[in-house]
C-alpha cells in the first residue's frame, strides 16, 4: 500500500513537472495581456493529491514540483514567487477541502486556492523588490483567479470523475 502511494506521489510530481513545462511553451499573456499570468495547469495535479491523497502528500509534490521546475528551468525568483503562492494555495485549499460541499464546491475551492497563489505571489514580491507598490497589480490578478481557477477546478473535477472508475488501492 505504501509502495503504491509512494509511486504515486512520484508520477504525479512528474506530470506537474511536465505540466508546468508545457505551460512555459504556450504564454497566457498572448491571450491575456497580463505580465506572468499563468493557466495553473500544475496546481491541478496539487488539487487533486488533496482530494485523491492526504494533505503532506500533496505538501511533498507542491514542493517537489517547485523545487525541480526552479532546477530545470527557473531562477531564485521563480523559485521564491511559486513557493510562496503554492505555499498559501495548498493551505487555502486544504481549509476549503475540509467543507466542501456544505460551504462551497471544488470549483469555488479552485478559485481560492488561484486567488491564494496570487497573494502569496505579491507577498513573495513585495518581499524580493523591497517595496509595496506591487500591491496594486493584486486586483487584476485577483480578477483573474476567477476565470483560471474555474477552468483548473473543472480540469481536476474531470480527472477526479475518471480516477474513480479505477482502483489503485491507496
Amino acid at each position: 500500500m505504501q509502495t503504491r502511494r509512494l509511486t504515486l506521489c512520484g508520477l504525479l510530481t512528474a506530470l506537474a513537472i511536465v505540466l508546468s513545462l508545457a505551460e512555459r511553451l504556450f504564454p497566457l499573456d498572448a491571450v491575456v495581456p497580463v505580465p506572468g499570468a499563468k493557466l495553473g495547469l500544475a496546481n491541478v495535479v496539487v488539487m487533486f493529491a488533496l482530494t485523491y491523497l492526504r494533505p503532506r502528500e500533496a505538501l511533498a509534490i507542491l514542493l517537489g514540483r517547485v523545487t525541480l521546475s526552479a532546477l530545470l528551468m527557473g531562477s531564485v525568483t521563480a523559485f521564491l514567487f511559486s513557493l510562496m503562492g503554492g505555499l498559501l494555495s495548498l493551505g487555502v485549499m486544504c481549509l476549503l477541502l475540509r467543507v466542501e460541499g456544505r460551504f462551497c464546491s471544488l470549483l469555488g475551492v479552485s478559485v481560492a486556492g488561484a486567488a491564494a497563489h496570487h497573494i502569496g505571489q505579491i507577498a513573495a514580491a513585495v518581499v524580493w523588490m523591497k517595496t509595496s507598490a506591487v500591491i496594486a497589480y493584486l486586483p487584476l490578478l485577483l480578477l483573474l483567479s476567477v476565470p483560471l481557477g474555474l477552468i483548473t477546478g473543472l480540469t481536476c473535477a474531470a480527472a477526479l470523475t475518471h480516477m474513480k472508475k479505477i482502483n489503485f488501492g491507496v
